[in-house]
């Protein structure tokens, strides 16, 4: 029988989610075919939810990765000042990252080694991430911060500054270090000294050069 795709999408989480509690109980990702024998499905219904690994992945991804999404969503939908709006916008992911790194440091190295090993599939949540924090960053230079900066510079530079707060391997080398004190700190060097304006006055602007 056919699933509407109401249903479809429902059994498709459930099913990302029985994958995910194989992964905790096995220590180890689960291929298609132990998915299909543990789902407790026929291997026609199954198939019928996920034509291949890929598309499993990509419901596991979605399904963990779904807490994120919310709170940057969250996030830009708010009327918060740009700064502080930044802040929210790491300091949330960051938060659930150290939750689940804390409540089960085994499952979460496997999940992030499932992502680094399955890096094209989840490509298209970086670049959302990305597309939100380019518009943050329009907000913020409508009200005269990164003076001087295009927004993918700023962007790039953003995301070197602040990836130990957004990579999840990070939280698994040097989890104890980080924390959001340090992160508000962060975000308040960046919007006091990024700048493409060198010299201009109180930008904070490092006017060091790169020897050649």
């Amino acid at each position: 029988m056919p699933l509407t795709e109401t249903a479809r999408e429902a059994e498709r989480a459930r099913m990302a989610q029985r994958v995910l509690e194989l992964v905790k109980e096995r220590g180890c990702e689960i291929p298609y075919s132990v998915a299909m024998a543990e789902s407790g499905l026929s291997r026609a219904r199954f198939e019928q939810l996920f034509a291949d690994y890929d598309d499993l992945f990509d419901a596991v991804a979605q399904l963990w990765l779904q807490p994120h999404m919310e709170v940057m969503e969250e996030v830009m939908a708010s009327t918060l000042p740009p700064q502080r709006k930044m802040y929210e916008f790491f300091r949330r992911r960051f938060e659930i990252s150290r939750a689940r790194y804390g409540a089960d440091p085994e499952y979460f190295t496997i999940i992030c080694e499932m992502g680094a090993a399955n890096f094209e599939r989840v490509r298209s949540y970086v670049d959302l991430a990305d597309h939100y924090l380019c518009e943050l960053i329009a907000e913020a230079q409508a009200e005269g911060f990164f003076a001087g900066l295009e927004i993918d510079e700023a962007l790039s530079l953003i995301n070197q500054m602040i990836s130990t707060y957004t990579l999840p391997d990070a939280m698994i080398y040097i989890g104890h270090k980080l924390n959001e004190h340090k992160l508000a700190r962060i975000v308040d060097t960046i919007f006091i000294g990024l700048s493409g304006e060198a010299g201009a006055q109180s930008s904070g602007t490092n006017t060091l050069k790169v020897a050649s």
